[in-house]
């Protein structure tokens, strides 16, 4: 890794995934869904090779309809799971290692922060509300406020233009192979932090990928802008 592929070089902004990076949530966003689907007869139990990952939450819909013939609207679906997810986040959503002092190690640096989620609105503010970062950062976009969702470019380019940067300016911290492929098409940076659901995930195109959330403060606080 050396030159413009250096996520310490020029770095203006950091664009978090929220959902595995920020947030211990992917279990309780799984947790609904297989409560939801069971009661129209499917056994959701994707076992950690869940095919939704990265994706918005009425793409999911549609996938799994389509596997499993469901005959129901996927966004019908996608609401009924919003409204049942809410609750738990609000109730039980916990911070991954690293958060909050990262972001506020990297804010009071200097550097802008943005999130990009694939999640829906209510979904990021109640979970970003529940973990007390909320304030922290000056852009939030979801997939569903662009015409496509990851791994194309599209959120991640929103967030770099709402933050007024340069997508070139920009370190983003993903999760996913889709979230490291929406990244890197956006021709940003990415720095991978696999969680338990993704660690199976092929991250060659990532330009770092670290053990850890608090790693990335080594390689971004201390860079010369």
């Amino acid at each position: 890794m050396s030159g413009t592929d250096d996520p310490r070089a020029a770095i203006d902004a950091v664009i978090f995934d929220m959902d595995g990076v920020l947030a211990d949530s992917e279990p309780l966003h799984q947790h609904a869904i297989r409560l939801l689907l069971a009661e129209y007869g499917v056994d959701w139990m994707p076992d950690g090779r869940d095919p939704t990952v990265g994706l918005t939450s009425l793409e999911s819909f549609a996938i799994i309809c389509e596997r499993h013939a469901l005959r129901h609207d996927p966004r019908h679906l996608d609401a009924l799971y919003t409204a049942r997810v809410l609750p738990l986040l609000r109730e039980r959503v916990t911070p991954l290692p690293g958060v909050p002092d990262v972001p506020r190690a990297l804010a009071a640096r200097g550097l802008r922060l943005g999130l990009a989620s694939s999640s829906g609105p209510a979904v990021i503010e109640t979970t970003l509300t529940a973990l007390g970062v909320r304030p922290l950062f000056e852009a939030v976009v979801s997939g569903v406020e662009v015409a496509r969702g990851k791994p194309a470019p599209d959120v991640f380019l929103e967030t770099a233009r709402r933050l007024g940067v340069t997508p070139g300016a920009c370190v983003v911290v993903e999760d996913s192979a889709r979230g490291v492929s929406a990244a890197r098409a956006a021709g940003m940076r990415c720095v991978a932090i696999p969680c338990n659901e993704t660690r199976h995930h092929d991250f060659r195109d990532a330009t770092l990928v670290l053990p850890a959330l608090p790693d990335l403060l080594t390689c971004l606080l201390f860079a010369e802008r």
